[in-house]
């Protein structure tokens, strides 16, 4: 296939960016998408040119790394993948393809199509974990029983890889479908309703003070979302948060 490829390039966060163009040739159908930019930038090189920045780790839809605005949609065209299980067949012979980083104010970009995603590492440092007991005299997790109800949510919510799609499909840039899923892994644990009240406010609160926007209600998180991490978990963090917020007033 032969494709033309229009790429953002931006030397830094205070750099203005600009979109450049770069033909492309016998691109296999059956490579990655991520796979074909390794083979583009094989080729800057060879021309003496800088190479794409972009970002990528496990290449097998893990770890989220792999986070680039594709013809308008978060990891490309299909659904439930993540851009390094997007192949170069979802493509025809002659097609423009435009490829971008995410765009929110709290996700600046470093270089090209790689962005600080920090807010959500300091968003989970924030509460989303389970103080555990080291003292020697510790419980064994097994021993406490789990409904295989709550279990099963508790492993949908726990799927998120944090990659950030639903930041850059939402208008608003809100990060309330991590948050929601991060919180929600924990509050259908009984191993998590110690610190629920405590988690869900400083979780928030740390979303807040990162810059992400407000909810829509439109949706678009959860279609976008490579691992289909449920808008049920936001109505769970509301109901948290509000139970906490009533809490902490009385």
């Amino acid at each position: 296939m032969n494709l033309t490829l229009k790429i953002w390039r931006q030397n830094g966060t205070n750099d203005k960016g600009r979109m450049e163009v770069y033909p492309i040739s016998d691109v296999n159908p059956e490579m990655s998408f991520l796979e074909m930019m390794d083979v583009l930038n094989e080729q800057l090189i060879e021309d003496g040119k800088d190479p794409i920045a972009f970002d990528h780790d496990c290449r097998e839809g893990i770890c989220g790394m792999c986070s680039m605005f594709i013809n308008g949609e978060a990891h490309g065209p299909g659904r439930r993948i993540t851009t390094c299980q997007l192949h170069m067949r979802s493509f025809k012979d002659g097609d423009t393809v435009v490829v971008e980083p995410w765009r929110a104010a709290a996700f600046p970009v470093i270089k090209d199509l790689v962005v600080d995603r920090g807010a959500f590492d300091r968003i989970q440092q924030a509460g989303g974990y389970v103080s555990v007991n080291t003292s020697g005299n510790t419980l064994d997790a097994n021993a406490i029983a789990v409904p295989k109800k709550d279990a099963d949510r508790a492993f949908d919510a726990a799927t998120c890889i944090g990659c950030g799609a639903c930041v850059a499909t939402c208008k608003n840039s809100s990060a309330m479908l991590f948050v929601s899923a991060k919180v929600s892994q924990f509050a259908l644990l009984p191993q998590g309703r110690v610190e629920a009240k405590e988690r869900v406010q400083k979780m928030v609160r740390q979303m807040d003070l990162e810059g992400f926007g407000n909810c829509t209600n439109t949706g678009a998180c959860e279609v976008e979302c490579p691992v289909g991490i449920s808008l049920e978990n936001i109505a769970r963090m509301n109901r948290e948060y509000l139970s906490a917020s009533l809490a902490s007033a009385e």
